[in-house]
């Protein structure tokens, strides 16, 4: 039940092993001419019976071999060349190493990159064992684009290695993740040429049995190797004639509305040479008819024409008519279907949320409306589409619509409250701007309020949802107080648990209408799990490949056959991007390229809005984004979705983004490419969770008190409370109002002091945002007429880590390098710079218990839950580390960055001493035990999303020598940064029950080392170490000691000898309580 440790990810190399019993739907490998993958590894046989040509080959791959095992050695075709024509005294053809590349496709790589790239490998590793204080920048800093450079040479260089990192082999110490790998020892070079060699001879071996009588190997393999010529991007050729000379096979891209279909191009992807059985799942749906039906009340003669001249739509599906007819009916609406059918909600109900309003406008003139979107972008793509929708509308044509968010200029709000008659916002403006202004709004806007549309319900949970909710409560309040009662509110969201509850929760209504049968027609969509194969088959210590290349790859074959593509990744959007314009570019397909962009959050509005445009309107073919596109941003019709690991969001976030292809009735596809690990792994094994596992309720706390009081400061600076508004804030309300409100004589509270002039700026709904920095590119500054431009705005706690002097920035996936930093103006200037590396620092957070406020005895048991003061640092990184093209660490250098650091609120529970003693007399790594027992706790706390803990980092705790700061033995949590919503408070509060779910979730699974079955047991999808640090026997220790339960010792299970570790766990020291604090019961 115990486990040591998980396995790095990066050695998986037996996980596929029990695949094929867990797939619902697993394609059998096709055959081919020329070699079979899918064989055991064979002994390499002799090679004097070879043809005399595959002598020369195996030359070639010996020289090669002992070239990619030098680290600072730049393995190009014209230094390969070189050695094998000393070697062999005649001339080296490219397509004789093409020859190589068709024999082992998976183990070597051919083609060209930027010349800049090389230059790293001309500097000589620094043997001395000490890290150098600063690297030397300035011989890039001036390098600029390679585009704007005029040379004398080619641009770009041909490079001829090894796919795998040769260059050192790392320790399987997570500890030394961070450290330069060793140069190999003479023995160690030769095992390494020998291994290789072998790899050569059985991939010749294959190519001689497979080859059928008659045949010519030597003619096959000829054939085979001209798909493997590469392009050189800097040549003069145009794209179409290198692709007509270079690669014949290669061929325009069709218009996507001719693009074959996706069950076509499935059927060609099995095909593929570089196929090696990683489709381990696929799920088909089949193509569904839309249903219609007849509303109640027909719609008027000119609304009917609008919808048909502007939509093209001559009726409505069956969910549209039951929201209109229930809005008719004076109900409230919520409709919410699935995105597993290809549609989502903001594009199905576009006519449940807008033909309403028509209604009412025709009605009444005077008639109001608001609609409310979680994004501006969102809003300003509806709004268009209302205004659309109204010109069409005979008499409606000048009604008055606008957005009115943030970016409103001042000057305009005045006019637009007085004209408008439809206004697009969010939550945050009607929490700042138009509630504490109600008397500026209400004489004509309120008073007519017919309609309030909130869209992407979903969206609103935990802290901020359960703030939206109180915002809503203040904001019926003060229509009510205009004399409107009657405004009808409809939303519409994904699929979720309990869609007509959670309204009812978000509004506190009770008349709520639940809509989710879907009636939209849905194209025919697969789902596809898309495991990445072994880098080499015959040898599976060398692990699998990146699940990145493997995205990239799958996401540039798709794009070639007309297919429209969005790669959807966690943080490494920048990276994937990077890397498609890297492989893009040494495949010669520029014209794929000119048609591929990155999307994120950190990029400017304009930046932002720019790529919506070229999306929506077809330019692109493919798009590189984070979890900023999941909400319904219209961005045209997507084919298809590369989902790269499993999101943060869970299973809901998972279906939201597989619901962004196949938006218009079209087939469409779906695919799901797994990181190494225990999570991304356990839906490998267990696909059928994806699709059929219920999501997790929304959760919202109406009954924080952190909350509920900030919100009535707020709602009695709008207008003076009484104990009968009760009835909107529930039963905190008069609690609240006699102890932190002001009363008058006449008996009405009004906002405490403390909170004026404006209380709602005393409220983030989102959270405090961060100061940030703006990166600057000045590439152009030293050129005639040339400006600086903004890149993109980044947060101060990211920025302190990830922007400094010598650091890569990456935006577009184009590399920058980070000039100089002024922290004063908090600006980073950076230069275009073609470079083959990245940076990635480490750092870490440690977060301390600094003072007791309350203390909580624990049911049962001697021991006590303390919520309190905790001081959170980021501590400087200790070193940055270089990986170059086949991620190779080759250079590491200590930072001088100041930490980062702020006052939180949290609780903790401290492991006995006795308990931490047993761990370590019995094997078990308290790191792994404390952290496991942390993960267990968060995950049976519903509001887990707005609370963290100090997640365990795998080369901290497994680090080959003595760590500088020991981690006292406890348990602790936090509440994020600017998070105001009192969650420590609440789990403290619950901390036995919690415990107690914690232990029965784990305690009752049978799995061995943690799983999503298991509640996500002792794994979450946020832990920044990936799982890697975990025991699930040791949690169970750790659990059951805490809730003073008997620990059969004889249960535990004996470990085999490890390698040595150090301590990093001590035992936890009392906190200062401040005076007065007393035990609370349990």
């Amino acid at each position: 039940m115990g486990r040591k440790r998980k396995e790095a990810p990066a050695t998986e190399g037996e996980a596929g092993s029990n695949e094929a019993a867990n797939s619902e739907s697993k394609p059998a490998k096709k055959s081919r001419n020329a070699k079979s993958k899918g064989k055991t590894t064979m002994r390499p046989t002799t090679t004097t019976t070879w043809p005399e040509h595959f002598q020369y080959v195996s030359a070639l791959n010996t020289v090669l071999a002992f070239c990619s095992s030098r680290k600072n050695f730049a393995v190009t075709f014209p230094v390969v060349r070189l050695s094998v024509e000393q070697l062999l005294k005649e001339p080296l053809e490219l397509a004789r190493v093409a020859e190589l590349k068709a024999l082992l496709p998976d183990t070597v790589k051919f083609g060209y990159i930027p010349r800049e790239e090389l230059r790293i490998h001309g500097d000589s590793q620094d043997t001395s064992g000490r890290r150098k204080r600063s690297p030397d920048f300035e011989a890039f800093a001036g390098a600029g684009s390679s585009s704007s450079i005029v040379k004398d040479e080619d641009e770009h260089v041909l490079v001829l290695d090894f796919m795998e990192n040769s260059r050192g082999k790392l320790s399987t110490n997570p500890g030394f993740a961070y450290a330069l790998p060793p140069a190999l020892t003479p023995a160690a070079m030769k095992k390494l040429v020998e291994r290789r060699n072998n790899r050569f001879v059985e991939a010749v071996n294959e190519l001689l049995e497979a080859t059928r009588q008659g045949d010519d190997p030597v003619a096959l393999l000829q054939a085979a190797a001209r798909d493997h010529i590469p392009i050189n991007p800097s040549g003069s050729a145009s794209v179409s004639t290198m692709h007509t000379e270079a690669k014949g096979k290669q061929k325009a891209v069709p218009d996507p509305e001719d693009r074959p279909t996706i069950d076509a191009v499935l059927e060609e992807l099995l095909e593929q040479e570089w196929y090696q059985e990683q489709l381990t799942s696929r799920r088909t749906f089949d193509a569904r008819e839309g249903r219609t039906a007849s509303l109640e009340t027909p719609l008027s003669e000119r609304i009917q024409q609008a919808i048909r001249d502007s939509r093209k739509i001559t009726s409505l599906y069956i969910h549209q008519v039951a929201a209109i007819d229930a809005l008719a009916r004076e109900r409230s609406v919520i409709v919410s279907t699935s995105t597993a059918s290809g549609k989502s909600i903001i594009y199905q109900a576009s006519s449940t949320l807008q033909v309403p309003v028509l209604k009412f406008l025709e009605e009444d003139s005077q008639a109001t409306a608001m609609f409310i979107y979680p994004t501006k972008a969102l809003a300003q793509d509806q709004r268009i589409a209302l205004e659309q929708l109204l010109y069409y509308c005979p008499g409606l044509e000048h009604t008055k619509v606008y957005n009115y968010d943030g970016d409103t200029p001042q000057e305009l709000r005045a006019g637009i409250r007085e004209s408008a008659s439809v206004i697009f916002t969010n939550f945050d403006m009607l929490h700042t701007s138009i509630l504490p202004h109600e008397d500026l709004w209400r004489r004509r806007f309120l008073k007519n309020l017919k309609l309030v549309a909130v869209d992407e319900l979903h969206y609103y949970s935990n802290i901020f949802g359960s703030h939206v909710a109180q915002v809503l409560r203040r904001f019926r309040r003060v229509c009510a107080a205009v004399g409107n009662r009657r405004i009808r509110f409809v939303s519409c969201s994904a699929t979720i648990s309990k869609p007509g509850q959670h309204m009812k929760n978000m509004f506190g209504i009770d008349d709520v209408e639940e809509i989710t049968e879907d009636g939209a027609p849905s194209g025919r969509k697969d789902f596809l799990v898309w495991n990445p194969p072994l880098k080499d088959p015959m040898d599976a210590t060398l692990g699998r490949q990146s699940s990145m290349s493997e995205a990239t790859r799958l996401m540039r074959y798709l794009m070639t056959r007309g297919v429209r593509v969005i790669l959807f990744c966690k943080a490494i959007c920048e990276l994937a991007m990077k890397t498609l314009r890297a492989e893009l570019t040494a495949e010669g397909r520029l014209d794929i390229l000119d048609r591929v962009m990155a999307y994120r959050g950190g990029y400017s509005q304009q930046d932002r809005r720019r790529i919506e445009k070229e999306a929506f309107t077809g330019n692109l073919l493919g798009i590189v984004a984070t979890n900023a596109l999941e909400l319904g941003v219209d961005i045209g019709v997507l084919d298809a979705v590369i989902m790269l690991g499993f999101p943060m969001g869970g299973l809901a976030s998972f279906r939201q983004q597989a619901g962004r292809a196949g938006r218009r009735a079209r087939d469409a596809l779906a695919v799901f490419i797994p990181d190494p690990f225990p999570i991304d792994q356990h839906f490998v094994k267990n696909p059928d969770e994806l699709f059929d596992k219920a999501t997790d309720d929304l959760i919202l706390d109406l009954e924080s008190n952190v909350i509920v009081e900030a919100h009535l400061q707020c709602a009695a600076h709008e207008m003076p409370l009484t104990l009968e508004d009760e009835k909107y804030f529930g039963p905190l309300t008069k609690e609240i109002c006699e102890t932190c409100l002001v009363k008058d004589s006449d008996g009405w509270y009004h906002v405490h002091p403390k909170f004026l002039p404006f209380p709602a700026k005393h409220i983030a709904l989102r959270g405090a945002e961060e100061e940030k920095y703006s990166v600057v590119d000045i590439t152009k500054l030293d050129k005639a007429g040339g400006t600086a431009r903004i890149l993109e705005e980044v947060e101060l706690s990211r920025a302190l880590f990830e922007i400094y002097e010598g650091a890569v920035f990456i935006h577009q996936g184009v590399t920058f390098l980070v000039k100089e930093v002024s922290h004063d103006s908090k600006m980073a200037r950076v230069l275009r710079t073609d470079v083959n590396w990245i940076t990635s620092p480490r750092d870490f957070t440690n977060i301390d218990a600094a003072q007791t406020y309350r203390i909580r005895a624990l049911r049962n048991s001697p021991h006590h839950a303390y919520y309190g003061r905790q001081r959170l640092q980021i501590t400087s990184c200790f070193a940055a580390h270089y990986c170059d093209r086949n991620k190779a660490i080759i250079d590491a250098i200590d930072l001088e960055t100041p930490p980062f650091e702020r006052n939180s609120t949290g609780m903790w529970i401290d492991v006995p001493k006795q308990t931490l003693e047993l761990m370590k007399r019995s094997g078990i790594n308290p790191a792994e035990a404390i952290h496991a027992a942390e993960h267990a706790f968060l995950n049976r706390f519903a509001l887990r999303a707005d609370m963290k803990t100090e997640c365990k980092i795998a080369e901290k705790e497994y680090k080959a020598g003595p760590s500088e700061r020991k981690r006292p033995a406890r348990l602790i949590f936090y509440e994020p940064s600017g998070k105001t919503g009192g969650t420590a408070v609440k789990a403290f509060d619950h901390a036995s029950d919690l415990l107690q779910g914690a232990l029965d979730a784990v305690e009752t699974c049978q799995c061995e080392e943690g799983c999503t079955a298991c509640n996500s047991g002792i794994d979450s999808p946020t832990c920044r170490s990936d799982n890697l640090v975990a025991s699930k026997t040791g949690a169970l220790i750790v659990l059951k000691a805490i809730l003073g339960r008997p620990i059969d010792v004889d249960l535990i299970p004996e470990y085999p000898p490890d390698v040595q570790t150090f301590e990093t766990v001590v035992e936890a020291p009392r906190v200062r309580a401040v005076e007065g604090v007393e035990i609370e019961a349990a």
